[in-house]
């Protein structure tokens, strides 16, 4: 589990295919003594686990599902990515409870300034609109966020200066690709509606 609060932001630093998955190594500032082999990071908000680890780096396997259904089919080296570690019992929740299993990829249609802050807009995949609301959270690229606005398949949010200058959101423009992750009470609001 996460909290959608970005703690570092890593850089792709190879990329590879195996003769099971696609293995990318991942530069980072984390103290790497403290991340065992085997634990869960997440990456632009899709949880991996770590396979190997250097001198400033680690390695994560990616299946074909994961690449079909995320924007990390897209990365190449030199890319920056979002990480967080996964959250403790008695960490401070920041942010929302993000289980770092990405819904679906969404698209930047515009991306304005507007004041200190920038307003984005997103077009999210359907049926995945359906639980995406005002003033609920949502995660985009791993990043925590409170969507302001929500129009049919189109919602809104806002960027205060320190999420733009500490994720790679501040690279955003309009026509990217962006992993999103729903509200996991959203998810299970919905099922719970479906079923009953």
């Amino acid at each position: 589990m996460f909290t959608g609060i970005v703690t570092d932001v890593g850089r792709v630093r190879a990329v590879r295919d195996t003769n099971r998955d696609r293995r990318f190594e991942i530069e980072t500032r984390f103290d790497l003594s403290t991340i065992d082999i085997g634990a869960s990071v997440s990456h632009a908000g899709c949880c991996l686990t770590v396979v190997e680890k250097g001198d400033g780096w680690f390695a994560v396997e990616v299946s074909g599902e994961t690449l079909g259904l995320t924007t990390l089919s897209d990365w190449k080296a030199g890319d920056p990515v979002n990480l967080e570690r996964a959250a403790r019992v008695g960490d401070e929740l920041g942010g929302h409870i993000v289980s770092g299993h990405v819904d679906g990829v969404g698209e930047v249609l515009s991306v304005e300034s507007e004041g200190g802050s920038h307003r984005v807009r997103i077009r999210a995949p359907r049926p995945l609109h359906r639980f995406i609301a005002p003033k609920g959270s949502i995660t985009v690229e791993g990043v925590s966020l409170t969507v302001n606005a929500v129009e049919d398949d189109v919602f809104g949010v806002n960027l205060i200066p320190h999420t733009w200058d500490v994720t790679t959101l501040g690279r955003l423009r309009p026509g990217a690709r962006v992993n999103l992750e729903i509200d996991m009470l959203a998810r299970y609001l919905a099922r719970w509606r479906e079923t009953a």
